[in-house]
């Protein structure tokens, strides 16, 4: 589990934008990016060239859960 405080602080390396937990994956997504950074042992990796792409169909399910800022 990822501590929430520190979902609090980090954003996305590539554009600067929130982020959002995905908890059955262990991933860190970034809608604007289309990114998905993976965590490894409990630890963000916060790499551009570790993240996998999210697909369109992806990216738009997320869009439509996540809060609105």
């Amino acid at each position: 589990m990822l501590d929430p405080r520190l979902l609090e602080i980090l954003v996305c390396p590539v554009t600067k934008g929130p982020l959002i937990y995905d908890r059955e994956h262990l991933e860190l997504l970034s809608l604007s990016a289309r990114l998905a950074y993976p965590i490894r042992d409990a630890i963000p990796v916060m790499l551009e060239e570790e993240a996998r792409h999210l697909t369109t169909e992806e990216a738009e399910q997320w869009r439509s859960h996540a809060p609105m800022s």
